[in-house]
């Protein structure tokens, strides 16, 4: 996984409430297990029309935004069903990062094994951010060491998040990379259990 350090990136804002799962990555496009190649659905019914031509009112379709690495939503992102999908299609994007109000609890999860930051922000926060990104600088700086999201206009709000899934993302570990750190440990083991009960072996 990625470590997620320092992100300057554009910033997009979705200003809709409740986007499920299924409209970050509907349900189509789940039949692979590979990370790669999801871009392609991420918000589809939001981003094509009924013949597959992009909308080009739609915030991700227009040129100002191309290329965006942080996304500010609406409240309760990525809530309805639980799909690993999700974050996935989100970073094949190229989102780094998304800035919401509050996050669905599986989705938010979900994000910190896939390096992707999920950052809560307060209501008035989030509603600055969504009315900069609007404006003509799309600039924001997300700093995960020091906690801080520096808008387009300069100012500086703080985000909370859990002490261990801050390092984690810094280091770049998902659950098998922190497993892997133990790795001569477990060898180790498995070696004295070999030697103490070898029947467990099988022949």
């Amino acid at each position: 996984m990625q470590p997620f350090t320092r992100l300057d990136a554009k910033l997009a804002p979705l200003p809709l409430a409740n986007i499920d799962t299924d409209q970050i990555i509907p349900k189509q496009f789940l039949k692979t297990v590979e990370r790669e190649g999801l871009a392609k659905g991420l918000f589809y019914d939001l981003r094509f029309d009924a013949d597959g031509r992009e909308k080009p009112d739609f915030v991700l379709n227009r040129p100002e935004y191309k290329g965006a690495g942080v996304l500010v939503a609406g409240d309760n992102f990525g809530c309805g069903s639980s799909r690993e999908h999700a974050p996935w299609a989100l970073m094949d994007f190229g989102i780094r990062c998304v800035i919401s109000s509050s996050f669905a609890d599986i989705f938010y999860s979900n994000c910190f094994q896939n390096g992707l930051l999920p950052v809560v922000l307060k209501p008035d926060q989030v509603q600055q951010l969504m009315a900069e990104a609007k404006g003509g600088n799309h600039l924001v700086t997300v700093d995960l060491e020091a906690q801080t999201i520096v808008a387009p206009s300069g100012e500086t709000f703080r985000f909370e998040i859990d002490p261990t899934r801050k390092e984690k993302m810094l280091q770049g570990l998902d659950a098998i990379g922190e497993t892997l750190q133990a790795a001569g440990a477990i060898d180790v083991y498995e070696m004295k259990q070999a030697l103490a009960q070898p029947w467990l072996e099988g022949a």
